[in-house]
């Protein structure tokens, strides 16, 4: 039978809650405080933990960051009796699967305890067996092109990932790859055939998003349905009103055990939060396992790579696009270029000039003018540290050798160029 270790100061409470959580299949363990229960669970094993924020010496919320040092898998609810949900958004920020506000319903406590019971259970499958149904298929460096260290980071980020359940946030410039990573942490983590459900808040009116979204009273909506055994994907989260923001925490506390969360966005959600545009207690639902998406100019040495995979990805009836070589000078202008669209824009330059070429060679008088223009480069400041001598070179070979039009693009003086 499943274990729940509850912790709280009043005797009481122990007995009401032994009471109301045994005859629904649930052992029960008690402690008085936070130091007891830390110390009972290192040496025995729950499978939820039940516990009041307002103790001595070791209050709820310092508890739930102990536990969590311990074992970051800990299913974790907590009980509060504040009037107001700062005390609960406190604990979802520090990793709690829940809240429970006093006096709660007991179908309330019953059906939180059930929701992280199947939460814990999967971590522990997961755990046991991380490979998932469909997760052989899953090859994230072919996907995530780049040799980077901000791309390995992200391909390591992205294999953990996919190990667990928790709610994704990705975040990061238009085009840089958000919809390629949610795409793999559906592939490795859910069931076969399970829906991947794509819904771009910026663009689903508010009458659809609450019909498809919201439900009625909290249950969720056709698209939480359809998710279910899947991954809810939600684009562009800031869009939502706050209005519909604070409905959607209703039904992610009933749902979200259902289906993986993945959600995207292209502001900063932690700023929008703190001044107050962004609903507090959904961003800490979604915001558990933030992801930075890394735009192209912050890794420029993935260029090269990135076009040899577009131009073989094309399709030219003239020339064999997996042939196509672009010369070094057309890197270079291309290494140098700002690409304000990311990968996005990178794919379109690449496809279209290798659908169209008539050799298998390609310089940089066939790139777009925009990529060529002087006034597109970034400056000298913009470029890796400890490769300004490399990045000098490279735009005075685009400039052939022209030493004031290159400093002119770099925003240096001439004489700097030795």
């Amino acid at each position: 039978m499943p274990s729940v270790l509850i912790v709280d100061d009043l005797l009481s409470i122990h007995e009401m809650l032994d009471a109301v959580i045994q005859p629904s299949g649930f052992v029960t363990s008690f402690a008085t405080d936070g130091e007891k229960a830390l110390a009972r669970y290192k040496t025995e094993k729950f499978d939820l933990v039940l516990a009041d924020i307002d103790m001595k010496p070791m209050d709820g919320i310092t508890l739930l960051k102990q536990l969590k040092l311990y074992d970051p898998s800990a299913v974790i609810i907590i009980m509060t009796a504040y009037a107001s949900t700062d005390s609960a958004i406190q604990a979802l920020k520090f990793g709690a699967f829940d809240y429970l506000q006093k006096p709660f319903r007991v179908d309330e406590l019953i059906a939180t305890l059930k929701r992280g019971l199947e939460f814990r259970r999967f971590q522990t499958e997961r755990l046991n067996n991380p490979i998932a149904p469909g997760a052989q298929a899953v090859d994230v460096e072919g996907r995530l092109i780049g040799q980077s260290p901000k791309i390995k980071k992200l391909v390591q980020q992205v294999k953990k990932l996919a190990t667990v359940r928790t709610p994704v946030l990705l975040q990061g410039e238009p085009g840089t790859g958000k919809i390629d990573v949610a795409e793999l942490l559906h592939q490795a983590g859910s069931e076969p055939n399970a829906q991947l459900v794509r819904i771009d808040c910026s663009l689903s009116s508010e009458t659809n998003v609450r019909s498809g979204l919201l439900g009625q009273n909290g249950a969720g909506g056709t698209w939480v349905e359809q998710a279910r055994g899947g991954t809810l994907f939600l684009q562009h989260l800031q869009c939502l009103t706050l209005e519909v923001q604070k409905e959607l925490v209703s039904v992610l506390r009933n749902n979200a055990h259902t289906f993986r969360l993945i959600c995207t966005s292209t502001v900063d959600l932690e700023g929008l939060t703190d001044e107050g545009k962004f609903h507090d207690e959904l961003f800490y639902r979604v915001a558990s396992l933030p992801v930075q998406m890394p735009a192209l100019r912050e890794r420029r040495e993935d260029v090269p790579l990135l076009v040899k995979h577009y131009a073989a990805q094309a399709l030219n009836p003239q020339v064999d696009a997996k042939l196509i070589n672009f010369t070094e000078d057309a890197l270079a202008v291309m290494q140098a270029y700002h690409w304000a669209g990311n990968l996005t824009e990178l794919h379109q330059v690449v496809t279209r000039i290798a659908s169209t070429a008539e050799s298998r060679v390609v310089t940089s008088e066939q790139l777009p003018l925009r990529l060529r223009e002087l006034k597109s480069w970034p400056t000298l400041a913009d470029y890796l540290a400890g490769q300004e001598r490399r990045y000098t070179d490279m735009v005075l070979h685009v400039c052939h050798g022209d030493k004031v039009a290159a400093a002119k693009a770099l925003g240096v003086d001439v004489a700097k160029l030795g």
